[in-house]
Formats: structure tokens, C-alpha cells, sequence
């Protein structure tokens, strides 16, 4: 992990660089055995809405985008339709499509991205983590377990039930 690294919100320059990383990440999936992200989403005209709604962010390195991830407040809709009990009902942060650069792999950049997310949340005073990922995306549930999020129950996106996932910072 390069200490130098910075956590901006993405410009439309970093569209190109942005889709490199997703496309990548999209391959990984199958690779791994994922249907997560098999199905058209994400593509590049949600990351330039995620760009335009100021949702996007990217952590760079030098000169270099190495990460990305969208961040929402209180804004996912299927949320409030979640098929379990989730561990606090104030303001959240929701977290989607959070994918690190090929070049960039083994790292440690998955976990500075979780340190990340957190730090912004507790810019905005806000204290719940929500996101959710594919029962089949075994690498994201190693990351929520790891960082302290607790399985909190299903919701559904596209026709497929996913597992949600909330952190209570301290």
C-alpha cells in the first residue's frame, strides 16, 4: 500500500480509466465463478451517471486511478425492502461497484478502499455502512467479514436475492 495514495471524487477524465478497471473487474467474476456483474451492469453509462450525481470516487496512486467505488446517501431504494432486520435505521452510506485495477492487485488497496469508505462516512456525521453482494461472490463476503460487517439478510436487484450487509462504526 503506497502511502502517497489519494481518495478524490472521479471527473469525466477518469471515465476511460474507470471502465478499464470495471471491465476487469467484470472478467475477474467469471473467472471466479460469479454471475455477479455477468448481466450488462455494471456498464459504462452507470459509472458517467455515477460521475455526474458526484457519487464516484477513485483512489489513485501517482498518476495512476487504482480503485473505485460509488457512494450514495440513503439512496437505494431496494434497501427498504430488505428480507431480514438491518442493525440500525438512521442515515446510511451505501457502497456499489467497488473494483480495484489489475495492476494494482495483492496490495492492499481492497482494504485502504474500506478504510476509505469509512472515513468519508464519518465526514458526513454518519455512523451505518449498508451493501450487498452475490451469495456467489465469495471474495466481496471475505472482505465484509474481515472489515466487520454483519450479514444482515436479502434483497433482490435485476431478479437476483443478494446479500446485504451493514457496519455500525463506533
Amino acid at each position: 500500500m503506497n502511502q502517497e495514495s489519494i481518495f478524490r471524487k472521479a471527473v469525466d477524465q477518469d471515465l476511460d480509466s474507470i471502465w478499464n478497471i470495471i471491465q476487469f473487474a467484470i472478467e475477474l467474476r467469471k473467472v471466479d465463478g460469479s454471475n455477479q456483474w455477468q448481466d450488462g451492469y455494471p456498464n459504462r453509462d452507470i459509472i458517467r451517471i455515477d460521475i455526474e450525481k458526484e457519487a464516484g470516487y477513485v483512489l489513485v496512486e501517482g498518476d495512476k486511478i487504482a480503485g473505485y467505488v460509488a457512494l450514495i446517501i440513503n439512496d437505494e431504494p431496494e434497501y427498504s425492502r430488505l428480507k431480514g432486520e438491518w442493525l440500525s435505521n438512521g442515515d446510511f452510506v451505501v457502497f456499489h461497484r467497488v473494483a480495484i485495477a489489475s495492476s494494482h492487485l495483492g496490495r492492499g488497496l481492497a482494504k485502504e478502499l474500506f478504510h476509505k469508505i469509512e472515513e468519508y462516512t464519518r465526514e458526513k456525521g454518519i455512523t451505518s455502512i449498508k451493501a450487498d453482494t452475490n451469495f456467489d461472490n465469495h471474495a466481496m463476503i471475505f472482505l465484509f467479514d474481515k472489515f466487520g460487517y454483519s450479514y444482515c439478510g436479502e434483497v433482490t436487484f435485476r431478479g437476483s436475492a443478494r446479500r446485504a450487509y451493514e457496519k455500525v462504526l463506533k
